[in-house]
């Protein structure tokens, strides 16, 4: 059983469509980020699923039921807008969200705290961007929920703090816990994420593994030879998007899958190097950005 499943869900603000049909499944104990330019839909998938917003087509269900007030003591949440009591202190705070969830046992979000070097003894009107945000994941956790659902997790957050909070996200989801989160940080999805999906103009253009993704993902292949070689020597080679004459003797190609053919074919002349650029998330998310960018 999926922790969350979604058909069709759609939001639309009078004329403005905000999501598009998005069929999404989250997994029991994954991390699945969510990434996409802002308006593509993520803050609106992330609130539907909480109920803050209902849809206007399509359904949702978590842990296999419809959203109720049962449900809702399951899920941990981090809004993107994270708005505070500046009056409290951390600690005032965490236990005025406790006692809303009646979960008055404080005991995980103190140990989370001091591993994000959170002081809970300052008002929240004292504390720095990062501090709040802190303060917001801290919350998100402190019940002990089977899924969190975060928006934007690593805003404000020094490198320091951002790496002890992927570490503690993967303890989490190795102890039987599932996240979706967003982010424009892609080297965070890169790094936490075990599936990403990107959102678009509203719609869920593609869904897979980040290792899958990459390499899938168009490369660049750069060949230095030690003589004169035609680009039209590599054309027509399964995978090769493009093959073009850099000076007469290196050959930079474009190329999708395996490289075995393409290699194959440059070994024919006298090869003297290889060099080749690896993608990463953001290379694989302009990509798709590019393509999809009539949909807007």
């Amino acid at each position: 059983m999926n922790v969350i499943s979604t058909r069709q869900l759609s939001k639309s603000y009078g004329t403005t469509v905000a999501l598009r049909d998005l069929d999404l499944e989250v997994r029991p104990g994954e991390v699945y980020g969510l990434l996409g330019p802002n308006g593509a839909g993520k803050t609106t998938t992330l609130r539907l699923l909480i109920d803050v917003i209902r849809p206007t087509r399509g359904s949702i269900r978590l842990f296999g039921a419809h959203m109720s007030p049962r449900l809702r003591g399951r899920i941990g949440y981090l809004p993107g807008d994270l708005v505070l009591y500046d009056r409290l202190t951390g600690a005032d705070y965490l236990g005025f969200c406790g006692a809303l969830r009646e979960h008055p046992d404080l005991s995980e979000a103190l140990r989370l705290a001091k591993r994000l070097d959170l002081d809970l003894d300052r008002r929240t009107d004292e504390l720095s961007k990062g501090n709040r945000q802190k303060l917001g994941i801290v919350q998100a956790f402190a019940h002990r929920p089977e899924l969190v659902i975060l928006d934007e997790p690593a805003s404000g957050l020094d490198p320091l703090a951002q790496r002890e909070f992927h570490t503690y996200l993967r303890e989490y989801v190795d102890g039987g816990g599932t996240v979706l989160f967003s982010s424009h940080v892609l080297s965070e999805v890169e790094h936490v994420a075990d599936r990403v999906g990107i959102l678009l103009a509203g719609r869920l253009v593609v869904e897979d593994t980040v290792t899958s993704l990459k390499a899938n993902a168009v490369r660049e292949l750069t060949f230095t030879f030690g003589e004169e070689v035609a680009a039209a020597s590599f054309s027509g080679i399964p995978g090769v998007q493009a093959a073009v004459q850099v000076s007469g003797t290196e050959i930079r190609c474009r190329v999708t899958g395996a490289v075995g053919e393409l290699v194959r074919t440059a070994a024919r002349f006298p090869l003297l190097n290889v060099t080749s650029h690896e993608p990463d998330l953001e290379d694989i998310f302009v990509h798709y950005t590019e393509e999809h960018s009539d949909d807007d």
